[in-house]
């Protein structure tokens, strides 16, 4: 006989931030603060998307993942 194996799901704490879907919307708007670039994000769920991939945005100042389609663009403020 297996084992059954049991995973304990925690809530978040009013500290931190609400996690978002990954790959949620098509096009994301990102500032110097977000570099490195990385799909997905940082604050989104990983466990039902693809593998983190490193994107360069900077010369450019756009980009598009190659696993799911998102594109990004980078936004400069002044």
């Amino acid at each position: 006989m297996t084992p059954m194996v049991t995973s304990k799901v925690t809530s978040q704490t009013a500290t931190e931030p609400a996690l978002v879907q990954p790959n949620a919307e098509n096009h994301y708007d990102v500032t110097a603060a977000d570099l490195p670039l990385s799909c997905p994000m940082p604050g989104m769920h990983l466990w039902n998307s693809h593998p983190k991939v490193y994107l360069a945005i900077e010369e450019t100042g756009r980009a598009k993942c190659p696993y799911c389609g998102a594109t990004y663009a980078l936004t400069r403020t002044r």
